[in-house]
């Protein structure tokens, strides 16, 4: 997965706060309920993708059906989980440096039980457990709705495992408790796994293969969320474009099947004023059917997250990414026509195996030819397990690699800016998210394209309401403006 979602949106994983694919930080996940007297406490911390964000949703959702109650402060909690990645190499040591805090109040507090979730959980299942001593229990990503029974072999004196992948496992049935959510915005998650076996990648080995969700519950979770008040949903995969489910309807009486494009439309369909945005899209697998759903429906939004990873067909080829420099500007060039001014970001790896200077300046040149309008961008970081750490060399000095990943940071906040004055001086339809970060005089959200708006508060426009916003300057990262007369 490239790579999404309650932050202001960045361009590198070096500026700030992030939402998208691999660049969320640690954040506790809580929910406002009451205590129940005598409950036992959860504290989970994600870090990661959205879709470690939705799993933590989903993991709430079981553990609070056993009596649990979620809370904002480890130094009180019965039971903490950390949520992990695996993606890069720095989020693994941030996961490591947040244990050995944990196993700091587990020496004060022997009853606590620590466990690590997702990625790193199957990956580093063995290390965690015998090793570092630090974990009582290790959970895959697919194996949570067996964390009630772990938690009591823990209880028990033993430590507890489950990474075991499953081809079926969707969490269909569970509705998920939105965690620190602000009631406005919220993830859905369509499919898990991954059968892209791009040689950088971990997640078809941490995540297992991939599988579709029942539609029929995916439109059953958005028409909750829209009763309960929420404007916009992100339906999240690791692909969504390769969504694919049969089966049976019972409204018709037979077999159907429905790709992504249909799936995008009948989400769109249900309540006109919900925004719609999804992540991650595979340039392989995007088609025409999906940019002209896009284009007809003025609620899903006009905004593509495209990940090239690099501008060389060669680079490409050994990623395994299984599309040339041209077939991406051919999906480019269709987005340009089929929805005019959507906007588009990406994912770009600086110093991948064997990369050369020229290949590097075709990275250069390809974020001049789509203008990203944002994007996330790392120093090649070889994966243990992945087929690059098994057939390809990390050939390129860390010194180069720093020196690329610096230019291509230089020329992503040229566009981003650029981009972003495009709007100034235009009025633009906001749905206001909350208070800024940096001020409670100052609200913001996002606008169509994505882009993070901050304008002053007024008693007239409260959260989850629409804004008309007036763009009057911006930063590389930012528009700022005034509600308009």
């Amino acid at each position: 997965m490239g790579s999404q979602y309650k932050e202001g949106y960045m361009i590198d994983l070096q500026l700030a706060d992030k939402t998208h694919d691999e660049q969320r930080q640690g954040e506790a996940l809580i929910i406002d309920a009451p205590v129940q007297q005598n409950s036992r406490k959860l504290y989970i911390e994600s870090y990661g993708c959205q879709m470690n964000f939705a799993d933590s949703e989903i993991v709430a959702s079981i553990l609070l059906d056993q009596g649990f109650q979620t809370t904002g402060d480890y130094k009180e909690a019965d039971v903490v989980f950390i949520n992990t990645c695996s993606i890069r190499e720095n989020a693994e040591q941030r996961v490591r440096n947040r244990l050995s805090q944990f196993g700091a109040e587990k020496r004060r507090n022997p009853k606590l039980i620590v466990g690590v979730l997702g990625c790193m959980a199957e990956r580093l299942k063995s290390k965690f457990l015998e090793e570092e001593k630090l974990v009582d229990v290790v959970v895959g990503p697919d194996a949570y709705r067996d964390l009630p029974q772990l938690i009591g072999q823990v209880e028990e004196g033993q430590k507890a495992i489950n990474v075991l992948l499953s081809r079926e496992e969707t969490y269909a049935d569970i509705s998920p408790v939105r965690l620190n959510g602000n009631g406005i915005t919220a993830f859905i998650s369509i499919m898990r796994g991954c059968d892209n076996m791009c040689s950088f990648c971990v997640v078809p080995f941490t995540r297992g293969r991939e599988r579709s969700r029942d539609p029929h519950s995916i439109l059953a979770e958005a028409q909750d969320l829209v009763d309960k008040g929420y404007k916009e949903v992100t339906l999240l995969g690791q692909n969504v474009d390769s969504y694919k489910w049969k089966g049976a309807d019972a409204a018709e009486d037979a077999e159907i099947e429905v790709n992504f494009a249909q799936l995008l439309e009948k989400v769109a369909l249900l309540n006109a004023d919900l925004r719609v945005r999804f992540s991650t899209s595979h340039p392989k697998d995007i088609t025409d059917e999906v940019l002209y759903t896009i284009a007809k429906y003025d609620n899903i939004c006009n905004y593509i997250h495209l990940p090239v990873q690099s501008g060389s067909s060669r680079v490409l080829e050994l990623m395994n990414r299984t599309y040339t420099r041209e077939w991406y500007i051919n999906r480019v060039d269709a987005i340009r026509k089929i929805i005019p001014g959507c906007a588009i970001s990406s994912d770009i790896i600086a110093g991948f195996c064997t990369e050369t200077e020229e290949e590097h300046q075709e990275t250069l040149t390809m974020m001049d030819y789509v203008g990203y309008d944002f994007a996330f961008t790392f120093s090649y970081s070889e994966r243990p397990g992945t087929l690059a750490a098994r057939k390809l060399e990390d050939d390129i000095p860390e010194k180069v690699k720093s020196r690329r990943l610096s230019e291509i940071l230089v020329k992503q906040q040229e566009w981003s800016l650029k981009r972003l004055q495009e709007n100034v001086g235009k009025t633009l339809r906001i749905l206001v998210e909350g208070k800024s970060k940096k001020s409670d005089l100052d609200y913001c959200g996002r606008n169509d394209q994505n882009a993070m708006v901050v304008f002053p508060a007024s008693e007239n426009i409260k959260p989850g309401q629409y804004a008309n916003v007036f763009i009057e300057r911006c930063t590389s990262a930012t528009l700022l403006g005034r509600i308009a007369d």
